[in-house]
């Protein structure tokens, strides 16, 4: 397991985890933070608009959100997206996790080295960084039927692990009320 360098234990400094169900008011939560922070905000986007009702999920997130946030859309390689966001004056919202794996996964990828190589990179930003990370908790609910579901729920529960284990602050959202747990 690699540990994250310890970095003064505020709330808007190293990196956030927010886990929760599907509309649990994870990504608003997360706004939140970010709007408190008083940096500059940055919306990492890993989801893709393939309907029109992601992309009608797209438009209530960016409305919601409004003009100050910067965006970067970053459906597969979100290591080099950290990278290339990460500074003192910026906090990053990644949102979300969850779509990301799903991306790897339909793009035929290593998904166990793509989330190590991600939680390596979260243990090499700069202590002064800041970013959350949104992502939905699906391991639950019953054990899915079909492998590629039960994949993609240890793939989700193996990476929350990760990132919870590096993480300076973890919150778990349900109708609306974040819950900290670390």
């Amino acid at each position: 397991m690699v540990k994250r360098r310890s970095a003064p234990c505020s709330l808007f400094e190293g990196v956030g985890l927010i886990l929760g169900g599907a509309r649990s008011g994870k990504s608003a939560f997360a706004e939140r933070l970010c709007d408190e922070s008083g940096r500059r905000k940055l919306y990492l986007a890993t989801s893709q608009a393939f309907d029109g009702e992601m992309r009608k999920r797209i438009g209530h997130h960016q409305a919601r959100r409004g003009p100050e946030w910067a965006l970067v859309e970053e459906p597969l390689v979100l290591t080099d997206a950290l990278r290339a966001a990460c500074g003192r004056e910026t906090i990053i919202l990644v949102d979300c996790l969850t779509l990301w794996l799903t991306n790897l996964m339909m793009d035929e990828r290593d998904v166990s080295a793509e989330c190590d190589q991600l939680v390596r990179v979260l243990s090499e930003l700069p202590s002064e960084s800041s970013a959350l990370f949104v992502s939905n908790e699906v391991g639950q609910g019953i054990v899915p039927t079909e492998k590629m579901a039960r994949d993609f729920r240890d793939h989700a529960g193996r990476l929350h692990q990760q990132i919870a284990a590096v993480a300076n602050h973890v919150w778990f959202v349900t109708a609306g009320l974040p819950q900290k747990l670390k």
